[in-house]
């Protein structure tokens, strides 16, 4: 080991590029040991479980619409599940296909801004997608493409939800209003030619070059009887996990460190650290007997490996997601008659709700209690995000070692790399803060 390798060094990013929100990160390496690594997220805390206390619970799906802006369905579909289970509403068939659609909207706009604006840069040498595209006329082609992808989920969470961003239409008892034929005729029309172009991203993703690393990880997602997951399903994971999604905080915790301003999760009562891994790689690989023929046959074509455990390759993953949320996109809408009603009736009550379903990532539980006249009591909401923190730090601390010979700049890179990976929504992890205050 050089003389330089055996000093202190300190590899520091203050602000992420790339990721949604605000976050930054530190390795400290002494000796060429790894002494600390720490992701902090220093956004600030908005307090979305504070100020829903006392809100009627019929109002949670539009207030934690407004949580983030890139998956604002999953936390509607969490909010709206769990005040649905407390008041006893049980949709029907075509109310919940129209829900399974909107998510299916989310999923790919969200993973498409991720693979081709955020990740692809990292594989491809370039510093953003601008500058990717202005590199040479394939690459322009493919960002144009995945623009008009990314559109296409815009316009199906846009023609359910009201609006693409921050939708309006969902409510407890199903939807404020139904689509119209005229609506969806232009949504049908582009499924088409997007499953096409889904399918040739999935064999683009596959072909770029993958950094050798892996992780004994432990999965953890929901899991469905016959589909692959999104709205409903039992919590399993990879080492044995298998749990409805009531008893969540039984065996999953948040707390505190120093160096963030967003809760961090664990298991209970774990042998290890308690860390784990939510999101794309999660579900597929809990899930891959769900995704059906097409996916199936895209994921064998490109000899793709099963279980992955390779972090940089959630970008394939997220290809194949898109992939099948186009497909389930277009199954739902060849099957759907729409119901006579937009919404079923109900009526509040007392009681606790917990739900969990798949954001695009990973798994977003909510809890709520309600008073008889259905006012919020109390509340909990623990995004993908802030579950999948530890698991980061645990990448960056596997991943410290090989970094000691690179300069500080690409050291930082590499290391910018291992947490995009992860396509942290960092403003979805600042909901809470615990506060402590000592002495006056």
């Amino acid at each position: 080991m050089s003389e330089d390798q055996k000093k202190t060094r300190t590899i520091r990013v203050d602000a992420l590029a790339r990721v949604e929100g605000e976050g930054a990160f530190t390795i400290r390496l002494k000796d060429g040991q790894v002494e600390g690594v720490e992701l902090r997220i220093y956004e600030p805390p908005r307090f979305f479980e504070a100020f829903l206390r006392g809100r009627m619970a019929v109002e949670a799906p539009d207030l934690t619409a407004r949580i983030c802006g890139i998956c604002p369905v999953a936390y509607q579909m969490s909010s709206v599940h769990a005040v649905e289970k407390i008041f006893g509403v049980t949709l029907p068939p075509p109310l919940r296909a129209l829900r399974r659609l909107l998510y299916c909207g989310e999923w790919i706009e969200s993973h498409v801004l991720h693979v081709f604006m955020l990740h692809a840069p990292d594989f491809l040498g370039y510093s953003d997608a601008i500058s990717m595209a202005r590199a040479n006329p394939a690459l322009a082609e493919i960002v144009k493409k995945s623009l008009r992808l990314k559109k296409a989920g815009n316009r199906i969470v846009e023609v359910l939800g009201g609006r693409a961003v921050h939708p309006i239409n969902v409510r407890v008892g199903g939807f404020y209003r139904l689509p119209t034929a005229e609506e969806l005729a232009p949504v049908r029309e582009e499924l088409a030619w997007a499953r096409d172009r889904a399918r040739e991203f999935v064999q683009w993703a596959a072909g770029l070059a993958f950094p050798d690393f892996t992780e004994d990880y432990e999965f953890v997602a929901l899991r469905h009887a016959d589909e692959y997951p999104m709205n409903e399903g039992r919590l399993v994971s990879s080492r044995g996990l298998d749990i409805p999604q009531e008893t969540f905080l039984e065996s999953f915790e948040e707390y505190q460190v120093p160096h963030s301003n967003a809760l961090q999760s664990r298991r209970r009562n774990a042998n290890d650290d308690g860390f784990y891994l939510v999101g794309p790689l999660a579900r597929w690989n809990l899930n891959r007997d769900r995704v059906g023929s097409v996916v199936e046959d895209a994921a064998a074509a490109i000899n793709l490996e099963h279980p992955v455990k390779n972090p940089h390759r959630s970008i394939v993953v997220r290809c194949l997601e898109v992939l099948y949320a186009f497909e389930e996109a277009s199954r739902l809408l060849d099957s759907y008659r729409a119901p006579p009603e937009p919404s079923i009736d109900f009526q509040p009550r007392a009681g606790v709700g917990r739900a969990i379903t798949e954001a695009p990532r990973g798994i977003l539980f909510q809890e709520y209690e309600t008073d008889r006249d259905g006012r919020i009591v109390r509340c909990t909401i623990v995004p993908p995000t802030s579950q999948n923190q530890g698991q980061i730090e645990r990448d960056l601390l596997k991943l410290a070692p090989s970094l000691l010979t690179l300069s500080d700049a690409e050291a930082a890179l590499q290391a910018e790399r291992a947490i995009r990976n992860y396509d942290p929504c960092i403003s979805c992890a600042t909901h809470f803060l615990k506060l402590t205050v000592v002495g006056k």
